[in-house]
């Protein structure tokens, strides 16, 4: 009688610890929140630009500074970089011209009412919104400022990742703006004649590692 007393009281111990352990399995169960990562990246970042005005094209490169790349890190298949957000800041007085007199074409860069104002305001870029275009194809649309006046632009961005990688390594930037946006006629400053063409652009192409 003894026995089966036994039993019986380890038969229902048994089942309670099944019982509590069922419990704890399904009350922990929170869906997780997706965390973010803030890249910053090495201090000798440069940035690509070109300025196209009349026939003629002004390649040069600068570089950059407080350039942090904020990226959520997604629990899903989606799109790894699609709620990202990048700024940065251009010391214009760190542009350097590539090819022909780089001397001259330095200096022509750095004209005072170009880039460069009295305050030596630097060129900034922080993102407002950012769309998916396709697979690791997005369009970031941001506030860039020049001489202290910010203007709404659009850039596009490509994230290069291995194919059995979920998260690019990096991402390149790239965009054109019209210089006379923000009243810069790049012919009239430096060459003191304005020509008849109804855009300067100034390219831009950054490429900047995530890992």
């Amino acid at each position: 009688m003894k026995t089966i007393k036994n039993r019986i009281l380890l038969v229902g111990a048994l089942l309670t610890i099944v019982l509590v352990s069922g419990f704890a399995k399904s009350t922990s169960i929170v869906k997780t929140k997706e965390k973010k990562e803030v890249t910053e990246t090495e201090k000798n970042q440069t940035i690509n630009m070109f300025v196209t005005h009349g026939h003629c094209s002004t390649p040069f490169g600068g570089i950059v500074d407080d350039l942090k790349v904020d990226v959520p890190v997604r629990m899903d298949a989606g799109n790894p970089l699609e709620n990202m957000r990048i700024s940065f800041e251009v010391d214009p007085n760190s542009f350097k011209a590539c090819g022909g007199d780089e001397a001259d074409l330095t200096a022509r860069i750095k004209t005072k009412g170009v880039f460069i104002n009295n305050k030596n305001d630097n060129i900034t870029f922080r993102t407002t919104n950012v769309f998916v275009m396709g697979v690791d194809w997005y369009q970031i649309n941001g506030m860039l400022s020049i001489k202290g006046v910010e203007k709404e632009v659009k850039f596009f961005a490509t994230g290069i990742r291995e194919f059995n990688n979920a998260m690019a390594s990096s991402l390149v930037l790239q965009g054109q703006v019209n210089l006379l946006d923000w009243g810069i006629d790049y012919d009239k400053l430096v060459n003191g004649q304005s020509l008849d063409v109804p855009t300067k652009w100034l390219y831009l192409n950054m490429k900047i590692e995530l890992s």
